[in-house]
């Protein structure tokens, strides 16, 4: 293997001028490229990784922000008013699924399970009664650098929160 080190500068002939610049081996003048093209691969393929997990991050808090959110909207026992038909409320279920998905801005959500300890899957539960509201949800990655890592290009994950829920008058509960 060669040394492409740059040689030492000489001095010009006259004593008053910067030194001339050093010269380096002809067989060696595509090294400083082929250097960089190998560090800048890696370079970019750490930044494009650090980038996706950042936003895969974001995406799993803000869920975990929204599914909290819901949960405690849950845990009072109140309902929202339904717009298509006024003067009506939506049921406890369909208040709690439409705080989570109006809260959860950007993320696809697969499927959003409410359950209560007493009344299972598909109840909101009566006063006192414990509420658990899970959202299962996929991000695409931005990149495809870690597409080997994540089958379909996404990120799978399961977000839930469990509140007790507050005393309320029971006419609230469906």
């Amino acid at each position: 293997m060669r040394n492409c080190r740059i040689g030492q500068a000489t001095k010009s002939t006259h004593t008053a001028g910067p030194s001339i610049l050093p010269k380096r081996n002809r067989r060696c003048r595509g090294q400083a490229l082929v250097e960089f093209t190998l560090v800048a691969m890696i370079f970019f393929l750490l930044s494009f990784a650090v980038i996706d997990f950042s936003w895969l991050l974001f995406n799993q808090m803000n869920m975990q922000d929204a599914v909290r959110e819901a949960a405690r909207y849950a845990s009072t026992g109140n309902h929202i008013p339904n717009p298509s038909t006024p003067g009506s409320n939506f049921s406890r279920i369909a208040s709690i699924t439409q705080i989570l998905e109006n809260s959860a801005t950007g993320s696809n959500i697969q499927s959003i399970v409410i359950s209560s300890a007493l009344g299972g899957v598909g109840s909101a539960g009566a006063p006192g009664d414990t509420v658990t509201v899970k959202a299962v949800c996929d991000i695409p990655l931005l990149t495809t650098v870690l597409s080997g890592i994540f089958p379909a290009n996404q990120f799978n994950f399961t977000v839930s929160s469990t509140f007790k829920n507050e005393p309320f008058p029971s006419s609230q509960t469906n």
